[in-house]
């Protein structure tokens, strides 16, 4: 990938969403030397440290809150750096702007399909996998197929997920962190559960568990920092609600205590990771048939929903509707019914 490919990669994404052509196969092999030029741009060090602190910022933004209009700015941010791409900075430099332009890409991208964009977000993904190997940050480009295979989950594609998990496994073998490849099994046991198979998804969290024994807090690259003990409850509750939905007396309980582990560690200042475990741990406490627990539960989703503008957010606290229909005459399931409705009523942030 040069830097005019870049360039043209940016322009199709964002200003039509026209699918980038390169096959992700291609990102296992090294990249191809740019050719020198004779023109250098002027970016020096501490531009390139104001960029690098911009893609960060944005990075928090998405964990916070989610899509909206902050997609605007990174989709902005986006095109600056690729047009200092093409003025042929110097080789360290244009280095780490494809390491920027890969942050952005995978940070517009997660925005995108949190929005429902998905068209858009798969593009996104593909240009940030592509500035990720131009940038020769192979951990980023492991993360970015975990991203992709996520968005894969989330639209009922489980055997694709789990194909793109495999090639992320391929390139994360012995070159990426603890906390990356702990990660990569969370989503490997997410499509396991999808596909039925509860004993490899059993098998894949107990991997994703060892292997964040490992990690160090010091160790790794801040957009990683996110996968802690927290997040691997919150996941793996959210994984045993899959399961519960389908048999509530085995797994509800246990999904409830996991999701309950991460909330006891992280708190509202989460944001939509926050909004998500609550939400989930309402629907455990419906599927326990523990109605008072579900309403209380409720209550706090609801309110910490209304601190995101995550469309993903509010898809799943529309699944707590239903079981609020047709209880007989509870004032109480009654009232968490409202607030679901008047919450999903609102419109959020475009």
């Amino acid at each position: 990938m040069d830097r005019r490919a870049a360039t043209r990669a940016l322009a199709g994404a964002a200003a039509t969403g026209a699918t980038l052509l390169d096959s992700l196969e291609g990102w296992l092999q090294p990249a191809p030397r740019a050719e020198p030029s004779p023109r250098h741009g002027r970016l020096g060090r501490r531009d390139i440290e104001e960029l690098e602190g911009t893609a960060r910022a944005f990075r928090a933004w998405d964990h916070k809150y989610g899509g909206g209009l902050r997609r605007k700015a990174v989709i902005g941010q986006l095109n600056e750096v690729a047009s200092h791409l093409d003025e042929h900075q110097a080789p360290a430099i244009e280095q780490r702007l494809f390491r920027v332009m890969a942050y952005l890409g995978g940070t517009a991208a997660t925005m995108a399909w949190d929005s429902g964009m998905h068209k858009q977000a798969q593009n996104y993904y593909r240009l940030a996998l592509r500035a990720a190997h131009a940038g020769g940050d192979t951990a980023f480009g492991v993360n970015v197929l975990a991203g992709m295979a996520r968005q894969m989950l989330c639209r009922d594609r489980p055997q694709d997920a789990l194909e793109l998990v495999h090639l992320a496994h391929k390139r994360a073998h012995r070159t990426v962190g603890p906390r990356v490849r702990a990660m990569l099994h969370t989503r490997e046991a997410w499509a396991y559960v999808a596909m039925g198979r509860s004993a490899a998804f059993r098998r894949a969290t107990s991997e994703a568990a060892d292997t964040l024994a490992d990690a160090d807090p010091g160790d790794e690259p801040y957009w990683i920092t996110y996968f802690d003990r927290a997040e691997l409850a919150g996941v793996t509750g959210g994984r045993l609600l899959d399961l519960a939905r389908q048999n509530p007396r085995q797994h509800a309980e246990t999904a409830a205590e996991s999701i309950n582990k991460a909330l006891a560690t992280r708190g509202p200042e989460a944001g939509r990771s926050h909004a998500l475990d609550l939400i989930g741990l309402a629907e455990c406490h419906f599927l326990l048939g523990d109605l008072p627990g579900a309403v209380e539960q409720t209550r706090q989703a609801v309110e910490a929903a209304a601190c995101t503008q995550s469309s993903r957010v509010r898809t799943q606290l529309s699944h707590l509707y239903p079981y609020t229909v047709g209880r007989g005459a509870s004032r109480a399931v009654a009232e968490a019914r409202t607030m679901i409705r008047d919450q999903l009523s609102k419109r959020g942030e475009p």
